[in-house]
């Protein structure tokens, strides 16, 4: 089937006018005062790149899994020589994005000199990290395998799973996170955010085998911290209770406002726990349970059981 053309008649003519002079005159105005407004003048720094970053993260993920990840004509006695060039390019580009941030929150008199120093400090023991980072997602993939019964191999997790492309790009992102880079590792949580509909803030503390099951919906604060072996069903929520505000109603940034959960936990689909409280060890959180305090180790919590009595004539109403 072919799609109709519009005649060359019925389309805009060479002479419409846009007024494109204006409206380019008042977006450039806008510009300026929004710079002026935050306190930048002059040429204004290119923000590290989301593009960018989105093959870095690809390109890191196919040198921790160069056999599952990479390419098919992969030969095994070319692995070792494949990771160390697909390394060494990526961690130079990395860099240069690293820098990107520095030299966008950096003053005027700042030194280039230095913070390209520290770029490639903070991407040196970024990669330091990498073998780290490899082997606490073996224990994702894992937890994963053991946890979801439709689990045929590690390597369909690897492949299919949204919760651990979801937790690659976190391990990844709060490794930069820490070392003082948050707004590439920012991007890279939100490139991961729009593939699976998993939000997990670089900021959060996740410790191994932690295994999220389906997946869209999950939220995880910043300042969240989480035990070994937890597990979560799609839509749980770990959030704040509240936002606190100075005297001029301005919200107050940083402060623990996000859950501790301990070992062991489950945390079922649409669960939302909310505020600095504590899941204790081994705890199940059920289906749609809202959670603003702590419970202790071992808890079960559940909805309130609906009740289901049959009236006879009115009886007992």
């Amino acid at each position: 089937m072919t799609v109709p053309r519009i005649p060359f008649e019925y389309g805009p003519s060479d002479k419409t006018d846009w007024n494109i002079d204006g409206i380019v005159a008042e977006l450039r105005e806008l510009r300026t005062r929004s710079l002026q407004a935050r306190q930048r003048s002059g040429r204004p720094v290119k923000l590290p790149s989301r593009k960018v970053l989105t093959t870095i993260i690809e390109q890191l993920s196919t040198a921790l899994f160069p056999n599952r990840l990479g390419s098919r004509e992969l030969a095994p006695e070319s692995v070792d020589y494949f990771v160390g060039h697909t390394l060494d390019t990526t961690l130079g580009v990395l860099s240069e994005e690293v820098l990107r941030e520095l030299l966008f929150v950096a003053g005027p008199e700042d030194s280039i000199d230095e913070h390209q120093k520290k770029a490639i400090e903070i991407t040196r023991e970024f990669a330091s990290r990498l073998p780290r980072i490899r082997a606490l997602l073996e224990t994702d993939i894992q937890a994963a395998f053991e946890g979801d019964p439709a689990a045929r191999s590690l390597d369909e997790i690897l492949a299919c799973y949204p919760g651990i492309t979801a937790v690659t790009h976190h391990r990844l992102a709060h490794e930069l996170y820490s070392l003082g880079v948050p707004l590439v590792a920012r991007i890279m949580a939100e490139i991961a955010h729009s593939t699976t509909g998993i939000d997990i803030h670089p900021g959060a503390k996740i410790s191994g085998s932690f295994f999220i099951d389906h997946g869209t919906g999950v939220v995880i604060g910043e300042t969240a911290v989480i035990g070994q072996r937890v597990r979560l069903y799609q839509a749980v929520t770990l959030g704040a209770k509240r936002f606190p505000t100075d005297e001029n109603g301005a919200l107050i940034k940083g402060g623990a406002r996000h859950p501790i959960v301990e070992d062991d936990v489950v945390a079922y689909a649409g669960a939302t726990i909310l505020g600095r409280i504590t899941i204790g060890k081994g705890s199940v959180i059920g289906g749609n349970v809202w959670v603003t305090r702590s419970v202790p180790p071992g808890s079960n919590i559940t909805q309130a059981r609906a009740r289901n009595d049959e009236h006879d004539g009115g009886s007992g109403i």
